[in-house]
C-alpha cells in the first residue's frame, strides 16, 4: 500500500537511447526520430561496454555523444542517465556540462550517480573501491560541481537541472535531498513511493523541501499497465530504454500518446 504524492511537475516522457550494438548513424537517427515523435528528454548512459547482449559489442562514449546531440536536436532536453562520478574530475565534468549547455542553448540535464559497473572501472583503470566509498565520493563532488558551474565564463545559460540516480536509502537519497532537482529511482510504484517518502525525510534533515524534487523512473511496460500507479506514486518523468541496432520506439510512442491524453 502506498500513498499518492502531490504532483507539482508536468508529465514528461523520456527515451534512453542506449549507445550499444549500433553504428553512430543509427543512434543519430534514433534521437532525431524521438524528437520528431514528441518526447521531452533523450538520455544516453555513461558506460564503456554494453550492459546487455554481447558484452564486447559495439559501444560509444557518453559525453562526446551529448555534444553531438546538442547540435543534432533543437527542442528536447538531453543528458546522461547517468554520468558516473568516478570517471571524470568533478571540475572537468562541470565544465563539460556548461559547454554542452551552451551548445544546446539550455537543454542539458546533468544526470549523475555513484557508479556500479565494475568492468568499466577495471578496463579503464579506475579504482572500483566499495559502494560506500563511491557514494561518499559523489557527495564530495556535488559542491565542487556547483562551484565550477558558477565560476564558468560564460556561466551556464540556466541553472542546469541536476538529476541524481540511485535508491540507497541511507546515503544516496541523502545526496539527492541535498543536491538534486530530479531523482531517478528504480522499481515498481510501491517501491518508488516508499523511497520517495524516505527522500522527503532526508529533505527535512538537511533543511530542504524534497517534495519539490521531480521524481523520475524507468518504465518497461505499457502506460495502460503501470502509468496510473506510477503517477500516483509521484513519478512525472517516465523513461523508456531502447537498445541498438534498431531502436524500436513503439513503446515510446505509446507513452507520448498517454502523456498527451492526461490533459
Amino acid at each position: 500500500m502506498f500513498y499518492a504524492q502531490v504532483v507539482t511537475h508536468p508529465i514528461r516522457i523520456a527515451v534512453q537511447i542506449q549507445p550499444q550494438h549500433a553504428e553512430y548513424a543509427q543512434i543519430r537517427d534514433a534521437v532525431r526520430r524521438a524528437e520528431e515523435m514528441g518526447v521531452d528528454v533523450a538520455f544516453n548512459w555513461d558506460h564503456f561496454y554494453p550492459l546487455s547482449g554481447d558484452p564486447d559489442g559495439t559501444h560509444f562514449e557518453c559525453w562526446t555523444m551529448l555534444g553531438a546531440w546538442a547540435e543534432q536536436t533543437s527542442r528536447i532536453e538531453i543528458g546522461a542517465l547517468v554520468t558516473c562520478n568516478s570517471y571524470r574530475n568533478p571540475d572537468l565534468l562541470a565544465d563539460m556540462a556548461r559547454t554542452v549547455d551552451h551548445i544546446s542553448t539550455g537543454r542539458l540535464i546533468l544526470g549523475i550517480g555513484a557508479g556500479w559497473f565494475q568492468k568499466d572501472y577495471d578496463s579503464f583503470g579506475y579504482d572500483f573501491g566499495t559502494a560506500g566509498q563511491r557514494i561518499a565520493a559523489l557527495a564530495q563532488a556535488m559542491p565542487r560541481i556547483r562551484a565550477r558551474l558558477a565560476a564558468g565564463n560564460p556561466p551556464p545559460t540556466r541553472p542546469i537541472p541536476i538529476l541524481v540516480g540511485g535508491g540507497g536509502e541511507r546515503k544516496t537519497l541523502r545526496v539527492v535531498a541535498e543536491h538534486a532537482d530530479i531523482w531517478h529511482g528504480f522499481g515498481d510504484a510501491a517501491t518508488i513511493a516508499r523511497k520517495s517518502a524516505i527522500l522527503n525525510g532526508h529533505g527535512v534533515a538537511v533543511g530542504r523541501d524534497a517534495t519539490r524534487i521531480e521524481r523520475s523512473a524507468g518504465v518497461s511496460r505499457s502506460p495502460e499497465q503501470v502509468g496510473a500507479a506510477m503517477l500516483a506514486a509521484g513519478v512525472t518523468l517516465f523513461t523508456v530504454g531502447v537498445s541498438g541496432p534498431d531502436y524500436d520506439l513503439s513503446m515510446v510512442r505509446s507513452w507520448v500518446h498517454w502523456r498527451d491524453a492526461q490533459g
